[in-house]
């Protein structure tokens, strides 16, 4: 139960609810029609595709003038990009790539799980071109002496690419795979790929030609196993063979290959070569999928950047727990002394205590644009990343802890509960370009988003937002001055979330709207009726279907995952779309035994601080005694957390972001436990209080 509170006087307040939601959907919507800014000024290509190279396991770290010469070459001449393959295994294989090359889905239809979302029978794309494929296989050892042996005979090799060109026909060359990094025979199969390019390449008018056609190279998986079936069961393979491919276009020589789908300089998918092949020949493919053509972005150095992108992304991960992990630790001391009551009593230590577990979270916001320093490029990367995590945080520790806002008890949890929801709104409004080879950002690796606002990212900023309001709460006293804020600060994390120019989140604005015009009702005094929370849903829902809505009237290039959801309700696809991420979402839940304890002790926090007096947190009641908004912010901060678990498909990192950054934070906002042996006097006042409130 709410305190009762008298409702004449906010409810008047509250009739510019409306208004205010309203005024909320239209920003939405007209930052919705804003050009994403992933991607500077990206440039399409007209030429048709007519040469289509393949090769498996060739990385960015391969090529070289001295080793590989034909390779540079034709980076030097092309468009360059750092490419992504996963597939529906651990990791992808040949075979799988090459299906992906025709069919432009993720893996092996006959072997991908339902939840992929994988049509099967697999759909060949490239049956929907205007003209014939030809298709040479060049992947056998080049050498002048096998000539006439029929095996790979570079001149027969030459004649049939040349032969192909000459007519109308698209053409693809299977040039063979390279081995595994620790394989020692890589250096020599290395050159021997080179010298099958070069024949290919002088067959099609050399790499510096101007009359050479439009040509790709994609390197299709991270692996070319000898047993794909076994590796595909088990993902038995060495992590070093998980990583970005080589992808060249040579329509945009100098530039940086970037696309739809992933809206990141320098970063492209496999699904996108499909894409690219089509839209070439002005082709819609044979129904919806994930893939966008390849296009252009000028850069400097655009074969440095790929680099960047492959070593940031290959070694982020080993780096990321010895870099935050150590910050945390910090934390993890901090909790300590505030929860143990023994400690927590010693004035102090306390005040140690809470400044270091207030300072603590900061290192998320810090890891999620640690890119800004190219850390990577050091010789020790893991502790290149912990000073770039330990400096940037050592800064915003000085403005959480020196600031005039210091003097309030709450002051500094509050500043940093803010900085940590507003340093990652604000990564996400400047077009996501410090996520990449970040910790906590967006891996192009994984492939499941290259920008925006994923969940665990939601997560934070939603803890954060609503930690930094229950402090703020402590100084605004009246109803009106809370309404305002919660709406203001609803509002803003709403517009950043939806954007397709910022977050392009549609799970979050479904949570979003909901959580803070409940949170709005509740600190007015206004008690939530079922119409409300209907009208509140309904309010979440036509906001981010109106920006969906206007993403789709975009090129389909342009479009996010916004405008993605409006083509799969249009194709009919609602259901399965829905089926398949809450299908994603209880996997997830049940299939990895950590989320399973994570979410059942998420369910126990929920429990636990809505009805501390009857898990005996008496701290958290006196809490609620001294600041009775506290409640209301943890009833909105439950309710919105589980709603947002329940609209998005990897709903368990959401939740554990959530509850991680708030126990993290809340023992900082608990008053001091009471002296052993003294009067529970105060203590039953407390009780008593919060009794008569709920």
């Amino acid at each position: 139960m709410l305190p009762h509170l008298p409702v004449s006087s906010p409810a008047r307040r509250l009739r510019a609810l409306p208004g205010v939601l309203l005024a909320l959907v239209l920003s939405a919507l007209v930052l919705g029609l804003a050009p994403t800014a992933q991607a500077d000024g990206p440039q399409e290509a007209d030429a048709p595709v007519r040469l289509v190279l393949t090769t498996a396991g060739l990385t960015w770290e391969d090529l070289s003038a001295e080793q590989t010469p034909n390779l540079q070459c034709l980076a030097d001449h092309s468009g360059a990009g750092a490419m992504n393959t996963t597939s529906t295994s651990v990791v992808s294989t040949e075979r799988q790539g090459l299906e992906t090359l025709h069919t432009g889905y993720r893996g092996l239809a006959a072997k991908a799980p339902r939840s992929a979302g994988i049509p099967d029978p697999p759909v060949d794309q490239w049956q929907q071109l205007p003209v014939g494929t030809t298709e040479i296989d060049a992947s056998a050892e080049v050498d002048p002496e096998r000539a006439g042996s029929g095996q790979s005979d570079p001149e027969q090799i030459s004649a049939e690419t040349a032969d192909a060109l000459a007519g109308e026909d698209i053409v693809q060359v299977d040039l063979g795979s390279v081995p595994d990094h620790d394989d020692p025979a890589r250096d020599h199969a290395l050159i021997e790929l080179d010298d099958r390019v070069g024949v290919v390449l002088d067959a099609a008018g050399g790499c510096e030609s101007a009359d050479l056609p439009r040509t790709l190279l994609v390197s299709v998986a991270a692996t070319d196993p000898s047993d794909p079936d076994e590796m595909e069961r088990t993902g038995a393979v060495a992590s070093r063979t998980v990583g970005l491919q080589v992808a060249l276009d040579s329509a945009f020589p100098g530039q940086a290959l970037t696309s739809g789908a992933t809206k990141q300089n320098g970063v492209v998918m496999m699904t996108d070569v499909v894409a690219t092949i089509l839209a070439s020949y002005d082709v819609t493919a044979d129904g919806l999928i994930p893939g966008q053509p390849f296009r252009g972005t000028d850069h400097d150095d655009p074969q440095l950047l790929a680099l960047d992108r492959s070593q940031a992304a290959a070694i982020v991960d080993s780096a990321t727990v010895p870099a935050l992990g150590s910050w945390l630790a910090l934390g993890v001391i901090g909790l300590v002394i505030c929860l143990v009551p023994a400690l927590a009593r010693r004035r102090r230590l306390a005040a140690v205590g809470r400044a270091l577990a207030t300072i603590a979270p900061l290192a998320l916001p810090v890891g999620l644009c640690a890119s800004i320093v190219p850390w990577w490029r050091g010789e020790h990367d893991a502790l290149a990343l912990t000073a770039v995590v330990w400096g940037g945080c050592a800064v915003l520790s000085a403005i959480v802890l020196g600031g005039p806002w210091r003097r309030h008890r709450f002051g500094p949890l509050g500043v940093s509960a803010a900085l940590v929801a507003v340093m990652i709104l604000g990564e996400s409004a400047l077009g996501s370009r410090f996520q990449l080879g970040s910790p906590l950002g967006a891996q192009p690796i994984s492939g499941g988003r290259f920008y925006g606002l994923s969940n665990h990212l939601y997560g934070m900023v939603f803890a954060g937002a609503m930690m930094a309001l229950l402090c703020l709460f402590t100084v605004l006293r009246t109803p009106r001055a809370r309404v305002v804020w919660t709406l203001v600060v609803g509002a803003a994390v709403a517009i950043v979330c939806v954007a397709p120019s910022m977050g392009a989140d549609f799970g979050s604005m479904l949570a979003t709207v909901p959580t803070f015009g409940l949170l709005a009702l509740l600190v007015s005094g206004i008690r939530p009726k079922v119409w409300h929370i209907i009208a509140l849903l309904a309010g979440g829902a036509v906001a981010v279907l109106g920006v969906s809505f206007l993403d789709w009237l975009r090129p389909p290039e342009d479009r996010t995952h916004l405008g993605r959801f409006i083509d799969e309700l249009l194709s009919g696809e609602l259901v399965s779309v829905v089926v398949r991420k809450l299908a994603q979402n209880i996997a997830m839940t049940t299939g990895y035994w950590a989320l399973a304890l994570i979410m059942l002790l998420a369910v126990l926090a929920s429990i636990a601080i809505l009805a501390p007096r009857r898990f005996h947190l008496a701290r958290l009641v006196a809490l609620d005694a001294e600041h009775p908004a506290a409640y209301r912010v943890r009833v909105a901060l439950v309710a919105g957390t589980w709603l947002g678990y329940a609209v998005n498909d990897t709903g368990p990192v959401l939740v554990a972001a959530v509850f991680g950054i708030w126990l993290a934070f809340l023992p900082v906002a608990l008053p001091a436990p009471r002296p052993t042996g003294s009067a529970d006097t105060e203590q039953t006042l407390a009780v008593q209080q919060t009794q008569s409130a709920q």
